[in-house]
């Protein structure tokens, strides 16, 4: 449940976990001193963490300012999950095959791009075009390539079982490098804009853009034209998940629930307690009231299908995962790769050092994040993973 902290001559931050690392906390402090923070404050939701100029799991609400690494690199990055009418009993008895064949159909990895790709219709590379003649320095990228790929780190695809066998499909992906791009010019750009204007804040990856600026504008041009890019990725790569199904499962299957496809790395333009106000979500989904969302879990643990409750306190959001406890470089550390085969029993993924990292301990406990976050979401579906890909 919701408790609130304040500082004197800052903004309130409500939490929904008392699991909060010192440098996380930290961050939450520097972003509620800043004056264009809606009153209301800022929110961390159970799963927060460390991140880089704003906590992974924040969500902040802004009057005439936006703050590029409050997004992040990872623009859009999000979940697409779906039902589909198999049950368990229509799997085959090794996914092997399965998992071998989206591997082969998606390319994987930071510098995953296929041979060839194609643009979903004229207007996203019209629009990426406009973007590109006024800063050239976002040009060096393979967008049209890299569409309908994973990425690498904590990007996966995974089929599931629900509590009634029902199989689903579910991925985690964005922007992939020419958001990354978008996000590491962005925010250059803004602490060179700090830089000139003299201004002084608390970390300097907190840079902003004032709204009425031209770099307020041509920002919100690239981060929606990423936005819209990581929600086309997800529906390609869904499709491509969904054939390779088609392939070796001899059942015929349907998609019955429609796929949910949400971000939550991302900003848009929402009203608040009366204001119009930019709401930055870094690590968080939207719940609105009836509204469903994704909060999945990490390799071998669970993942949850949710509806929204519309809270205000947390700016209509809820929690995007099961969140970091600690970096990779620890985890690589503390654990081995015994652990991660014996944590990730019964489940078809790749158990080698190059995915340990991911392993389930690496995370805090799913089920913990759920239950600190009963007012703002409702669990529908519970889903175990069978079967994993990822992109290390």
């Amino acid at each position: 449940m919701m408790r609130v902290t304040q500082e004197e001559g800052a903004r309130p931050i409500r939490l929904w976990t008392a699991d909060v690392e010192p440098e996380a906390m930290q961050q939450l402090r520097n972003v509620a001193r800043l004056p264009f923070i809606h009153p209301h404050g800022v929110a961390g939701m159970p799963d927060v963490h460390y991140g880089i100029g704003a906590t992974v799991g924040s969500v902040v609400a802004t009057q005439g300012a936006i703050i590029p690494a409050a997004v992040g690199v990872d623009i859009g990055c999000g979940m697409n999950a779906l039902r589909t009418s198999l049950t368990a009993s229509d799997l085959p008895d090794s996914l092997l095959d399965i998992r071998r064949q989206i591997e082969r159909d998606i390319p994987l990895g930071a510098g995953g791009a296929a041979e060839s790709r194609r643009w979903p219709d004229e207007s996203l590379p019209a629009r990426l075009g406009e973007i590109e003649r006024k800063h050239p320095g976002v040009a060096k990228h393979h967008a049209e390539r890299q569409i309908g790929s994973l990425g690498s780190g904590n990007h996966f695809i995974e089929v599931c079982l629900d509590e009634s066998q029902d199989v689903w499909i579910m991925l985690h992906s964005g922007s992939r490098g020419v958001g990354n791009l978008f996000g590491r010019y962005f925010i250059e750009r803004a602490k060179k804009r700090m830089e000139q204007y003299f201004v002084t804040l608390p970390d300097a990856d907190l840079a902003y853009f004032p709204e009425e600026t031209e770099d307020f504008g041509d920002y919100i041009d690239a981060v929606s034209w990423a936005q819209d890019y990581a929600l086309e990725n997800r529906r390609q790569m869904m499709a491509l998940v969904v054939a390779a199904l088609r392939r070796h499962i001899a059942t015929p299957f349907e998609i019955t629930q429609e796929a949910i496809n949400c971000h939550h790395n991302y900003v848009e333009r929402e009203t608040h307690f009366g204001r119009n106000v930019w709401v930055t979500r870094k690590g968080a989904i939207r719940a609105l009231s009836g509204e469903l969302g994704i909060i999945p879990g990490s390799m071998g643990q669970r993942s949850y299908i949710v509806r929204g409750k519309g809270n205000p306190d947390s700016y209509h959001s809820c929690s995007h995962g099961a969140g970091r406890r600690m970096s990779r470089k620890a985890a690589r550390k503390r654990f081995t790769v015994a652990d991660l085969v014996a944590q990730t029993e019964g489940v078809e993924c790749r158990k080698d050092d190059a995915v340990l990292d991911e392993l389930p301990s690496a995370y805090k406990p799913i089920d913990e994040v759920i239950a600190n976050q009963t007012d703002l979401v409702e669990v529908v579906h519970t889903l175990k993973q069978v079967l994993c890909v990822k992109g290390a």
